[in-house]
């Protein structure tokens, strides 16, 4: 009994290696080769590639950011050079504006001023038949008015010319006066004195 404690006590002494001991460790380090050799290197690579995948997503990502920022800009200038080009137009438009209307204003007020001269020339030339019809009309009037008078007829067509101006004048010359007595004592006496001439 003594011995068999005494042997187990000398066996489970664990500072002395034994064959396991030397027999883990060489199975320790065949399974730390076959990892090494066959296990790390694929997931070094995944990692690798993994990495690689992230850094070009990231790059994607940069190189996607400055393409928007440039687009953003550009379409910010584009932006600019619309408005300046319809501000632009917006100013030509309103200057051929005025200058039409500085136009138009101008062609009718030549129009309203030959329309204006076209009515005063109508307007004379109707007062002028007017006049020249009155004239006739007092003429002939004032012919028959001295025949009766005077007494005799007034056909010669001088004679009875130069009693109408002689009675239109002294006419004007009243001016205004409207006494049938004060215009036929002239155009009397005019027609005694023409009458004395004859």
């Amino acid at each position: 009994m003594t011995h068999l404690i005494a042997a187990e006590e000398g066996g489970s002494n664990f500072l002395v290696p034994n064959a396991t001991f030397i027999a883990e460790v060489i199975a320790f380090a065949i399974i730390l080769f076959v990892l090494w050799r066959y296990v790390v290197p694929p997931v070094q690579k995944a990692m690798k590639e993994r990495q690689d995948l992230v850094r070009g997503q990231i790059e994607e990502s940069r190189q996607a950011r400055e393409a928007l920022e440039k687009a953003e800009a550009d379409y910010q200038a584009a932006l600019a050079e619309a408005r300046a080009e319809a501000a632009k137009i917006r100013d030509s438009a309103r200057a051929d504006a005025d200058r039409l209307r500085d136009q138009l204003r101008a062609q009718a007020e030549e129009e309203a001023e030959r329309i204006r001269q076209r009515s005063e020339e109508q307007l004379a030339t109707q007062r002028q038949q007017v006049v020249n019809e009155l004239r006739a009309e007092i003429g002939r009037l004032a012919t028959t008015l001295a025949g009766r008078v005077v007494g005799e007829s007034l056909e010669d067509d001088a004679r009875r010319q130069r009693t109408v101006d002689r009675f239109l004048a002294e006419l004007e010359g009243m001016a205004g006066t409207s006494d049938d007595g004060d215009a036929a004592a002239p155009a009397k006496s005019g027609g005694r004195s023409r009458g004395k001439e004859q």
